[in-house]
């Protein structure tokens, strides 16, 4: 495991997240005290094929539908849906509001090998993914659809109920809370500035203590206002919407980035690192809202080691959030890790 620099010497304070119109509360050197806290396994290695997984080519879901046997990606609908095209709606008051919730739920399976990680694919492999997205966009490209969330829950910490590589995509009829403050502030950026405002942090963070990544077409950094530990987000050097827009050379150095950067995860932790990773960036070719820049949140739960998570408890959940280490902390370890 790649050794965290020694800690910058820093007071506790707080940090302005422009994106959420939210304040993070950074405590320097905290992750070194002594913890007698919950202790995490790192998860073992499986087979390349499970009979038992319903993800793997040839076997039966629990629909009673069998998988294909899919050599590259493939997707289907989610056998147990979050949204579905019906919506039951209580009734509602002016203290108890409630709406419709409807949408579709897919299953992005990136291939048909059980023991698979994105990180350890070859980018031909991540490519392909990156193609399943777009063909996913485009098939919910239609103006009933408010919004598409494309993401991976990566690893037993995150709650994936499979160890199996693939994502989730999840289509609505609405903004999310998140994405629709997310979408405020960056309208409002550019409406004062005429900026869009991410592409302002990638520019100002290209030379920074926060860089972790810089690729052809591609730029990760640890934000300045990172909730996780070891959080990144990543965006392109280009003003793109969404990914619908990529170029094929985009493509291809979003491939080869993210496995840089994910590689980089793995060997600093010494594991297979559990994250959730997820797209913010319109999913039409057309209509984005003016300032919105395409990017991925990258979120990993571990604090110092693979055996350490990190919990949003406490005074996370009834105050602010809080983090135990400097962003500039993060991002030189995982610079550190890069190959």
């Amino acid at each position: 495991m790649a050794k965290t620099p020694d800690p910058i010497p820093a007071g506790a304070h707080r940090r302005y997240d422009p994106l959420l119109d939210t304040w993070v509360v950074v405590s320097p050197h905290r992750s070194k005290r002594p913890w007698l806290g919950a202790r995490t396994a790192p998860e073992p290695c499986g087979p390349s094929y499970d009979p038992a997984c319903a993800l793997c080519a040839g076997n039966l879901r629990a629909s009673g539908e069998r998988m294909p046997d899919y050599d590259g990606v493939y997707s289907f609908p989610n056998d147990f849906p979050a949204l579905g095209h019906l919506s039951e709606v209580p009734e509602s008051a002016p203290l108890f509001r409630a709406e419709a919730a409807r949408g579709q739920s897919r299953v992005l399976c990136f291939s048909p090998n059980h023991d698979l990680t994105l990180a350890e694919a070859d980018d031909a492999l991540r490519e392909a993914v990156v193609g399943l997205w777009q063909e996913e966009l485009r098939r919910f490209s239609g103006a009933e659809t408010q919004w598409v969330q494309l993401f991976e829950n990566r690893g037993r910490l995150m709650g994936c109920s499979n160890p199996h590589p693939h994502g989730q995509l999840w289509a609505s009829d609405f903004l999310p809370t998140l994405v629709a403050q997310e979408l405020r502030s960056q309208q409002a950026h550019f409406e004062r500035t005429g900026q869009a405002l991410l592409a302002e942090v990638r520019d100002a963070e290209l030379a920074g203590p926060r860089l972790v990544l810089a690729s052809d077409a591609w730029v990760s950094w640890v934000p300045f206002w990172a909730r996780w530990p070891y959080e990144t987000l990543l965006a392109p050097r280009r003003a793109l919407a969404g990914l619908l827009e990529l170029t094929p050379a985009e493509a291809q150095d979003l491939a080869h980035h993210l496995g840089r950067l994910l590689g980089a995860y793995d060997r600093h932790f010494g594991c297979r690192t559990p994250y959730s990773f997820g797209w913010h960036g319109w999913h039409r070719l057309t209509g984005a809202p003016p300032g919105l820049l395409l990017h991925a949140h990258l979120l990993p739960p571990l604090l110092e080691g693979p055996d350490r998570q990190k919990f949003m408890v406490g005074f996370e959940l009834m105050a602010e959030t809080q983090r135990d280490l400097t962003p500039e902390q993060a991002a030189a370890a995982l610079r550190a890790a890069l190959a």
